[in-house]
């Protein structure tokens, strides 16, 4: 498997100094998890990291920073309560399993939908794709930051064809038509921030039904 879309710079900087949402940031975990190239490159935006914090003066610690600690701990999927096992979920990348999702539903001809549950939610969500061989999906563009990675099978748009591993970023510059070009059908886990915009009469007159 060869991974031709990486993340930008700016966005793996940002994962690697732990500033993304968790929703975006398990986007880039699951690329991560079949990209070497990158996981090479966060393990070294990393270490930068550590080497510039041991350059800092000693501080004192909050008297409740070992409970706040924990806390999060206790919050990061994985700890406590094991999501409840499913045979698909168990082939996705090992991020994706940490995670409930809900279940596969309709959203169109030949393509299905499911919630990816982080605890965020509410404007910023994640959403896994399956869509049939051949589907084109609408015009589109965004309110906010789509981030995208395909687990399986591909698609093409604008800026090119997209496999497993494959990464892409979209904003409201950012007008796009995937189409899916493989046999199989696409599966892809998308971060979403704000709303799609569907473009073109046929879109406005679908806008309304959108439930992304």
């Amino acid at each position: 498997m060869t991974v031709r879309h990486l993340p930008s710079d700016d966005i793996m900087i940002a994962y690697a100094t732990g500033v993304l949402t968790e929703a975006q940031a398990l986007v880039i975990e699951t690329h991560l998890a079949l990209c070497p190239r990158s996981r090479s490159l966060v393990e070294a935006l990393e270490h930068a990291g550590g080497a510039l914090l041991d350059r800092l003066p000693p501080a004192a610690l909050h008297t409740d920073a070992l409970a706040r600690t924990l806390a999060r701990i206790d919050a990061v999927p994985g700890y406590g309560n094991a999501p409840m096992p499913d045979p698909e979920i168990a082939a996705f990348p090992e991020p994706l399993r940490r995670y409930q999702m809900t279940p596969w539903r309709t959203a169109g001809r030949g393509t299905q939908i499911r919630r990816v549950l982080t605890p965020e939610d509410g404007d910023h969500r994640v959403i896994m794709f399956k869509i049939d061989p051949g589907r084109k999906m609408p015009q589109h563009t965004h309110s906010g930051v789509e981030l995208t990675c395909v687990i399986s099978g591909s698609y093409s748009d604008e800026s090119g064809r997209y496999g497993p591993g494959d990464f892409e970023e979209a904003d409201s510059d950012i007008s796009h038509r995937p189409v899916i070009d493989s046999d199989v059908p696409c599966i892809c886990v998308v971060s979403l921030m704000g709303k799609v915009r569907l473009e073109g009469v046929v879109g406005r007159l679908l806008q309304p039904f959108v439930r992304l």
